[in-house]
């Protein structure tokens, strides 16, 4: 079962925001609103989905990496190593 089991709901409800953000950015340059008015919106969009990564990646560490850890040998390893390239990913986006 993923870690994120127990905030499911709350992150399908994000999303779904996220959903309806991205529509309202591409409405806006349809409507050819002011750039800066579009790039608000964007900037938006995108704390939004790091607000839904960070949930992710904690509820990662706390749940399937800390039982890998518990387990021990080349699952820990593993799990540690995905971890860490997840947190790459994010810091460079």
């Amino acid at each position: 079962m993923p870690g994120y089991q127990e905030q499911r709901d709350g992150v399908i409800r994000r999303l779904r925001l996220i959903e309806g953000q991205v529509r309202g950015v591409q409405r806006m340059v349809e409507e050819d609103t002011y750039c800066i008015d579009i790039l608000t919106q964007i900037s938006a969009t995108n704390a939004a989905l790091r607000s839904v990564a960070l949930v992710m990646l904690d509820d990662h560490l706390n749940c399937c990496v800390t039982e890998a850890i518990v387990e021990g040998g080349d699952q820990a390893k593993t799990k540690v190593g995905e971890a860490s390239k997840a947190i790459a990913r994010l810091v460079r986006a």
